[in-house]
């Protein structure tokens, strides 16, 4: 365990500056990644938080499906990719 830690440390210091240099280049990643960590930490509350069981308007809330969280990730990612390639073949 203790190898396993000091490797994916010494990959961290080693990719920092490429890491670095490619969220410089495209200003949407940060944004992204908050979103990402916002969604994911609503989701982490609502369900330490025991939601489902909630009654609002007389209507149960319910658990929110991981499914709904995983579509959405992968959905931006996929539009962000797009964008950069569309971007790309622009400058050329």
């Amino acid at each position: 365990m203790m190898a396993a830690l000091m490797i994916s440390v010494l990959l961290m210091i080693l990719f920092t500056k490429a890491i670095a240099d490619f969220v410089k280049k495209q200003p949407s990643i940060p944004v992204l990644g908050l979103s990402f960590l916002l969604m994911i930490s609503l989701l982490l509350i609502t369900e330490a938080a025991h939601v489902n069981h909630l009654i609002i308007f007389d209507n149960e809330v319910g658990t929110i499906p991981k499914g709904y969280l995983y579509f959405s990730i992968t959905f931006a990612l996929l539009v962000m990719f797009f964008d950069m390639r569309k971007k790309k073949s622009k400058s050329l």
